[in-house]
């Protein structure tokens, strides 16, 4: 607004409007509100530039921080989760509180307090006896395995970590309250179902195939066999010059309808019966019975004042009445005893304290009597005595406790320590005895694991220790003397089994299983430090003996992985390259610092590339062991197959022709046939005559025993009458009749022939 006046007050007023023009004269301001971004680096530099003539334009960086998100569950890596695992672990049943079952072993690939694990037991048959750590995962005991714990314990353990919201992982551990693997295997019959029957699948078939394949040969056996012994029986018989005998069919005499009651056979039979006797000598037990103390000694525990002897002392000067007459008697001092005068001249020898034998075991008590003349006269005796011993004294420890160490693995019987203890009696009453009392250790007997000799006071072992198993017991020793009533003292013996290097590592990861293809992929684009996988393993040893450490024993390409000493990480220590081969293998060693050390091996394969497809044509070696078992067990089947089909088709032949035999022999039993000699092949031709007649007509006279073994054959003379006579409307002669109708290859059937003949007669 513009406004103008005058000197004399007038004024006006009048509007400008004035539009002022924009110049270019301000560059862009960014104002960044939010940002995300997937790209890797650590700065983004943004330009902001605005669309003036010049043109002006602002930079500003930004710095990308990525945060980590809980999108990882916790990873199992022991125990390993497998559907025909039997038993995780074995708890003995003397297992005290605090035993360690086994640890649980898991990792989240998260980081920060995403990775924070922490394990809980969610699931157990007995929540009383097992407890999970909540930071380390190891299963303990918390309380003493008993023999009321149920073999089959099962427990869900859940790996939770700490991010928001968290995510957990679900392991299952199988543990067997039980001390040997027998015990364990009834109780176990759902879990080793499919391992079962994948282990015993091929032994059944190779069982199958081999009894199949003994029948087999068998049946093949016996009838080659009995096909031999007829061959032989026919050549006998071809080769012989006996005249023609005739062949009865089974009971004929009784379808014949004789009734003559003859014989058809007779069996003897020779029965041996053995007596054995048995006899019982009755050993004697012979018992020695100790002497006994002698009788008539003073025994140290007398009680003060016992009088032990008494006598009488004479003066012949006493008969005058005088000074010279009057006797006192004394014995020497520091002993403890005293003389007690009565009347008449008489004294008492008296105990006047205590005795103790282990003091002193013999006193000579010189009595000294002098009377009152002058001079003074006197006499002495010497008393010995000697004390007899009492059971006054308990036997005495070297040591109010002792400690011995053994190494484990012993010897059983080995010696372990020695206790020794005195006694201040005598003879039979010092005499030591070492007796080890009744205690137990875990459930255990004492004496399963130590024994003491009752002489030398020797400790021995019993068994051979195992320092994972125990690690120390404490047990007590009784000395105890052969006095009457015997006096004992007792003292505590710890043993203190030392740990010795006779477990090698264990690998809980990479399980090492022959079907697996590839155990861990590394991309192309991976750089230096590059986490490839972890090699976990313990050692159930202590000490030093547990301490681990990893060396890359064998590599296909030593310049590209490492393995840490103390971590067993493998990474890469250079860039990876598309020279790399696919196919990488790695042998890492584990050993532990015992001496001497021990170690195991596990083989890592290892695929350098970025895709699956790419690493299958490399690893077709890996699955050799898997395909050579499926062709196996398909021969085995295929082999089962071919040999039962030819053992059944035996048998179908076998049965037939047996059954085709019975009907012609029940045929022949029904028939009203006569006798029919039975000729045997080229029986007429053997004669020489080649007209197919007999030359000769046999009788044959047979006379039978009840014994028909010891039966006697008469031939009688030859007759001239014809035992054949042929019918007479038959025109063909003997050997005619035989062309015309086969003969049976077996030696034993008989001859069917169609023409009817006359039946000759025997004499018997």
């Amino acid at each position: 607004m513009i406004e103008a006046m005058d000197q004399g007050g007038l004024t006006d007023s009048s509007k400008v409007l004035i539009e002022i023009v924009d110049v270019n004269d301000n560059a862009p301001v960014i104002n960044v509100m939010s940002f995300s971004s997937p790209v890797p680096e650590d700065s983004v530099s943004v330009k902001a530039q605005d669309g003036g003539s010049p043109p002006l334009s602002s930079n500003v960086t930004v710095k990308v921080m990525i945060q980590d998100q809980n999108d990882n569950p916790p990873q199992v890596l022991y125990p390993v989760q497998t559907g025909g695992s039997l038993v995780a672990e074995m708890v003995p049943r003397s297992a005290d509180v605090g035993y360690l079952v086994t640890k649980v072993v898991a990792v989240d690939v998260d980081s920060g307090q995403n990775a924070w694990l922490s394990y809980k037991l969610q699931k157990a048959t007995d929540r009383a006896l097992f407890e999970v750590g909540l930071q380390n995962g190891e299963i303990r005991t918390i309380r003493q395995v008993n023999d009321k714990d149920v073999v089959k314990q099962r427990l869900t353990v859940i790996v939770e970590d700490n991010g928001q919201p968290s995510r957990s992982a679900t392991v299952i551990v199988n543990v067997a309250v039980a001390d040997s693997f027998p015990e364990v295997l009834s109780e176990f019959t759902d879990f080793t179902h499919d391992k079962e029957y994948n282990d015993n699948l091929t032994f059944y078939l190779v069982l199958a195939l081999a009894v199949v394949s003994f029948l087999f040969i068998t049946c093949l056996v016996v009838i080659i066999s009995v096909k031999i012994y007829r061959w032989r029986q026919s050549r006998i018989l071809y080769h012989s010059s006996l005249p023609v005998i005739p062949y009865y069919p089974p009971r004929y005499s009784d379808t014949l309808g004789t009734g003559t009651g003859t014989l058809q056979h007779v069996y003897n039979y020779e029965l041996f019966i053995f007596v054995f006797m048995i006899s019982t000598v009755n050993g004697q037990i012979r018992y020695s019975i100790p002497e006994e103390m002698k009788k008539g000694s003073l025994v140290e525990d007398v009680p003060p004042g016992t009088t032990i002897a008494v006598f009488n002392v004479k003066d012949a000067d006493s008969e005058r009445n005088g000074e010279n007459g009057n006797v006192k008697c004394f014995i020497s001092e520091n002993i403890p005893f005293t003389l007690k005068t009565s009347t008449n001249n008489f004294y008492s020898l008296l105990t006047d304290s205590d005795l103790d034998r282990e003091r002193a075991f013999e006193y000579n008590i010189t009595v000294t009597c002098a009377d009152e003349g002058v001079p003074s006269l006197s006499s002495s005796v010497t008393l010995t005595l000697q004390i007899s011993d009492v059971n006054d004294n308990a036997p005495v420890f070297e040591r109010s406790s002792y400690e011995a160490y053994i190494v484990e693995n012993n010897t059983p019987g080995l010696s372990i320590f020695t206790v020794r203890a005195r006694d201040a009696d005598w003879n039979q009453n010092a005499r030591v005895s070492y007796i080890l009392e009744d205690s137990s250790v875990n459930g255990v007997p004492v004496s399963s694991y130590v024994s003491v000799s009752a002489d030398s006071g020797v400790i021995h072992a019993v068994r051979s220790f195992d320092y994972e198993q125990i690690k120390d017991f404490q047990f007590r020793v009784k000395a105890q003397d052969g006095g009457s009533p015997p006096l004992s003292s007792n003292v505590t013996v710890k043993v203190m089994i030392q740990d010795q290097n006779d477990n090698p590592p264990q690998v809980l990861y990479p399980v090492q299983t022959g079907g697996s293809l590839v155990a861990e992929m590394v991309p192309r684009s991976a750089d230096v430090g590059y986490l490839v996988t972890k090699v976990v393993a313990v050692d159930v040893d202590s000490g030093q003996n547990a301490w681990l450490s990893y060396k890359l024993q064998k590599a296909t390409d030593r310049a590209l992985f490492e393995v840490g000493l103390q971590n067993g990480e493998i990474r890469t220590i250079r860039q990876v390259t598309d020279k790399d081969v696919v196919k990488q293998r790695l042998t890492v060693i584990v050993e532990d610092n015992g001496q001497p050390s021990r170690s195991a091996t596990v083989i890592v394969n290892v695929a350098v590339a970025d895709s699956f497809p790419e690493v299958l044509s490399e690893f077709t070696d890996f699955t050799h062991d898997k395909e050579y078992n499926d062709n196996l067990t398909f021969y085995l089947v295929l082999a089962l197959a071919v040999v039962s089909f030819l053992f059944i088709t035996c048998l179908v032949v076998i049965i037939s022709v047996k059954i085709y035999r019975w009907r012609q022999s029940r045929i022949l039993y029904h028939s009203s046939l006569p006798v029919i000699p039975y000729y045997p092949p080229r029986y007429s031709d053997t004669l020489g005559t080649g007209t197919g007649t007999l030359q000769h007509v046999y009788n044959y006279e047979v006379c039978r025993t009840n014994d028909s073994r010891k039966s006697d054959c008469k031939f009688g003379r030859g007759g001239s009458q014809n035992v054949l006579i042929m019918d007479p409307s038959s025109t063909g002669t003997m050997q005619r009749i035989q062309c015309e109708k086969s003969i049976l290859d077996e030696p034993d059937s008989p001859l069917e022939v169609s023409k009817r003949f006359r039946p000759y007669s025997v004499n018997c």
